[in-house]
């Protein structure tokens, strides 16, 4: 299925963690549910184990695929312009650019 071809997800107005507390306009979640969403998922699915998770889905160490470098490949992550090794998304290593220069 191409990216074309994926369902557009449009907010309902309710949290998508289960809670059915009200969200503010174009939301998905209320503060912080995001990660209770994520980890509810990981303990149906994958034992509660984000190694669990990599290995089910054919990421990991020895051999098998770099999560890391298969957001680097396939996503919008950046690896940190100054080569300290730091990898993320757009905004993040905006973030960390801020304090990177700090401790420079």
């Amino acid at each position: 299925m191409t990216e074309r071809e994926r369902e557009r997800l449009l907010p309902t107005g309710l949290c998508w963690c289960g809670c059915e507390r009200q969200v503010g306009l174009g939301k998905f979640f209320a503060q912080g549910h995001d990660k209770v969403a994520e980890a509810a998922y990981v303990a149906v699915h994958h034992e509660g184990s984000i190694p669990r998770l990599l290995a089910d889905t054919g990421f990991g160490p020895g051999g098998k695929r770099s999560i890391r470098q298969a957001a680097l490949d396939d996503t919008d992550w950046q690896e940190c312009p100054r080569g300290c090794g730091y990898a993320g998304a757009p905004a993040s290593i905006t973030r960390h650019l801020r304090k990177c220069q700090k401790e420079s």
